[in-house]
């Protein structure tokens, strides 16, 4: 309702455009005091029309054309809206209920994991990484339910939070006993599965993975932890499909690009995953080979040679008309610029300029490749036969 004191507070322009509108003659050469009260009086002046106008309707209408509905049926309707409101309450109960329910499976790592290994014995924590090629890593794990228990009990009031993840670790020094670990990134997963590919970069390189929940107060609890793997370099090894019965065909490869085959550093999970899923025992170089019982047989035998070699690839890829130079040599560039060579590997270091110049002589790239080859020669063991 338009009062006095709230015309008051409006500047002189808010009235005059207020007054315009109301149709008050003058308005125009009107002062605030004046226009305040032109206003009031409008206001006023239509207030008293409208309360003349709801009386008279009022007293017109005559009294038998009211219509009182039975108190029966208002209360059938509202018992009806408030049916109405309460199964629409019951569903978005449901639909909350569901949407928790799938949020806690995805959370659940030892959701679809078998209690049962192939071997018959009970299931365990394990997780295992194995290399594809020199930019993924494939980590293979089961968890217990047992396991998810304990995760949530030692997260406590964080766990409503925790996300499922895997943390990737870079290796330093190789697989050696004395390492450095640094972490690379946490890869958040779900429930359900039971591995996942990683991508990893600058190969050779070596990676662990850990496989656990990460809280929001940024405490990682770790469930189990993988071996450590190294990636070969680019192009020494093909890519392999994402799927077992391609390891299959390939599982010598998969598992010794993995660590399976090194007596320093094989991992007992790797071993047990690869027997389960092949469902076959793995068998070691010599007895692959071979056959069971080689070693005896061969260890009878002393001349016995052995010689390593190594050599290097150098590729690029530069404009297909440029000029590269190898260490003062020419190099010949396919079509698209490309460009392999071949090179011995003799054990000293070597640095080696590869220059790159464009056809108009004009702008020349330079990339110096420093590298060292170290051979050492252990002393040879032989084995005693077992009779």
């Amino acid at each position: 309702m338009i009062t006095t004191a709230s015309l008051m507070s409006q500047n002189l322009k808010d009235l005059a455009a207020m007054a315009k509108r109301k149709g008050v003659s003058g308005w125009s050469s009107m002062r605030k005091q004046q226009l305040v009260k032109a206003l009031a009086r409008r206001a006023k002046a239509q207030a008293n029309s409208r309360d003349a106008t709801r009386s008279s309707k009022s007293t017109r209408r005559p009294a038998a054309t009211r219509v009182v509905r039975p108190a029966k049926n208002h209360a059938a309707r509202l018992n009806g809206k408030a049916h109405g409101r309460a199964a629409k309450s019951a569903k978005a109960v449901v639909r909350i209920q569901k949407v928790h329910a799938e949020r806690e499976r995805l959370k659940d790592l030892s959701y679809r994991s078998s209690t049962i290994r192939g071997n018959g014995k009970p299931a365990r924590d394990r997780i295992v990484l194995m290399v594809r090629d020199s930019y993924w890593l494939q980590a293979v794990w089961t968890v217990t339910p047992h396991s998810v228990k304990r995760a949530e009990a030692a997260l406590a009031a964080y766990w409503h939070t925790a996300r499922p993840c895997l943390r990737l670790l870079e290796v330093d020094g190789g697989l050696t006993t004395s390492t450095a670990e640094r972490v690379v990134r946490e890869v958040e997963i779900h429930g359900g599965v039971n591995n996942w590919y990683i991508e990893v970069a600058e190969p050779p390189h070596s990676f662990r993975v850990d496989i656990g929940y990460r809280a929001s107060n940024g405490k990682f609890y770790v469930i189990a932890r993988s071996q450590a793997v190294t990636t070969p370099a680019p192009g020494s090894s093909d890519a392999i499909d994402d799927n077992w019965s391609d390891i299959a065909a390939n599982y010598e490869k998969v598992y010794a690009m993995s660590g399976g085959y090194s007596e320093e550093h094989s991992s007992g999970d790797l071993q047990e995953l690869f027997e389960e899923r092949l469902k076959r025992p793995m068998l070691n170089p010599t007895s692959a080979q071979f056959g069971s019982g080689a070693e005896r047989i061969l260890n009878r035998h002393r001349d016995f040679g052995f010689h390593v070699d190594a050599e290097m690839i150098l590729f690029g890829k530069t404009k297909s008309d440029a000029r590269v130079m190898l260490a003062g040599e020419p190099v010949k560039l396919r079509p698209d610029g490309s460009f392999t060579v071949r090179l011995s590997m003799p054990d000293k270091r070597q640095v080696l300029p590869v220059v790159a110049s464009s056809a108009d002589g004009v702008e020349q790239r330079t990339v110096v490749i420093a590298i060292e080859r170290n051979t050492k020669v252990l002393e040879p063991m032989v084995r005693e036969a077992n009779e």
